[in-house]
């Protein structure tokens, strides 16, 4: 790839040269139930990621009926037919493996990393939970569960400083019925309001093997991993098909500002536009837009307010890419003393530099590098949050094809400087969403 360095990297199963593609061999095929599976060889070290996705997130709930696909991350450790309760953590933990699960928006994902010998009980015990939860699912488990998960949202958002800013933040962004209105672990009213029957049917619903994925990657032997697959999944039934999420991508037609007091030090301020949706025209452009201003200390943001004018902590943009709509956001906290109004003075100052005069074919290439360095570097571990087996499954559950490590990095490859400032002039508009969070009784504090 032009202007990448000229390097050679061995990582796991495949080599990955400066100018050359990913080389990440797999197998896919599905079993009559609709489960997708997927099996890449690494023999660099004895270990073997498990690794599955249900198409299911936040995305999939219903207003009222909010936070249930997080509550079953919680629920699918707490024992299954077969399975005593914390069965799946002891065993595997007892084998030396490690394992751990996630939820968002659009998927669900759960993961063990096991040594190659045990993978035969990874798959049992993944097998049985998606097959066997319902029988063993209960009223004090599901009363206990809510109570973790109402825990965990104390501590995540009411009780943790800016913590109620995303939640904010998607309110004034989406319509009450949008799928991304509501955060993904759901609101405190829904989470008490959840009955067991509730619970059961969202189950049976969206956790079947033909809304699955399954990604068995590392040391293996191809064949008797099959088998395995088989033996323990091919008997779980096929559920209802499950559709698409179809909603159109919404337009910032207007400026929205809210403040909210927090018990917190400085003030901060949240910029937000709507953008694009995952590997749309745009995406991997506002991706490299955000690293352009705010994307370490290098960024025109940093070095501006943070560095230069020292009104600013500090700053961070990002792009966020979702299966059905994305958005882009600048956030800044305060220096003390420092009002948020003459910080959004100072961001659209650096925006509308990067609007008029573009990016600089240096700050362009050295975003693209870091890109590609940290997608690499990824990938040198089988499992886990971004390894390849998620990977895998990231691109089949999202984007309908699992080998698509070449056609994601091909999108940052072509991105130009002057698509940097074509993307900053459509996006970053005057009409965006403003969120304020001051002090408690700092009022005058917020962006006005």
């Amino acid at each position: 790839m032009k202007g990448f360095p000229l390097i050679m990297m061995l990582i796991g199963a495949f080599t990955v040269v400066a100018n050359s593609q990913l080389n990440i061999k797999y197998e896919k095929y599905s079993l009559p139930n609709g489960l997708q599976v997927i099996l890449h060889e690494d023999h660099s070290v004895p270990i073997v990621a498990v690794n599955i996705w249900y198409h299911v997130g936040s995305a999939r709930e219903k207003p009222g009926r909010t936070g249930f696909a997080h509550l079953f991350e919680h629920m699918m450790f707490q024992g299954s037919q077969n399975v005593a309760k914390g069965g799946h953590f002891g065993n595997l933990q007892d084998a030396g493996g490690s394992l751990n699960g996630s939820t968002a928006n659009d998927r669900t994902n759960y993961w063990e990393n096991v040594p190659s010998q045990f993978l035969e009980l990874a798959l049992y015990l993944e097998a049985d939970r998606m097959g066997y939860l319902l029988p063993a699912m209960s009223q004090d488990k599901l009363d206990n569960q809510r109570d973790v998960v109402k825990n965990e949202r104390r501590q995540s958002y009411e009780n943790r400083p800016y913590g109620r800013a995303d939640e904010t933040i998607a309110a004034m962004l989406y319509e009450p019925s949008h799928p991304y209105n509501w955060p993904v672990i759901g609101s405190m009213a829904d989470l008490s309001a959840a009955a067991l029957d509730d619970v059961k049917e969202f189950f049976t619903f969206y956790y079947a093997p033909n809304n699955a994925s399954l990604v068995v990657a590392g040391d293996i032997n191809p064949a008797q991993a099959k088998e395995w697959i088989a033996k323990y999944f091919s008997g779980i039934p096929r559920g209802k098909d499950v559709q698409k999420v179809t909603v159109n991508q919404p337009k910032q037609n207007v400026t929205k500002r809210q403040t909210m007091e927090d018990r917190v030090q400085l003030p901060r301020l949240y910029l937000t536009w709507h953008s694009t949706p995952q590997s749309g025209e745009d995406d991997a452009t506002l991706d490299i837009l955000a690293d352009i201003l705010a994307g370490g200390k290098n960024s025109r943001l940093y070095k501006s307010l943070v560095y230069d004018k020292q009104i600013a902590q500090n700053v961070n943009a990002y792009q966020d890419s979702r299966e059905v709509a994305g958005l882009f956001q600048v956030e800044i906290t305060a220096k003390p003393g420092v009002t948020l109004s003459d910080l959004e003075k100072n961001v659209n100052e650096e925006i509308a530099k990067l609007q008029e005069g573009g990016s600089t074919e240096r700050e362009t290439q050295r975003s693209k590098n870091s890109t590609k360095a940290n997608f690499v570097y990824r990938l040198q571990f089988v499992g886990g949050f971004g390894g390849k087996a998620d990977q895998l499954n990231r691109y089949n559950v999202l984007w309908g094809d699992p080998g698509s490590f070449n056609k994601d990095l091909a999108r940052y490859e072509k991105v130009t400087a002057a698509d940097v400032q074509r993307a900053a002039k459509k996006y970053l508009s005057k009409e965006r969403i403003a969120l304020s969070v001051v002090p408690m009784g700092k009022k005058e504090l917020e962006a006005k």
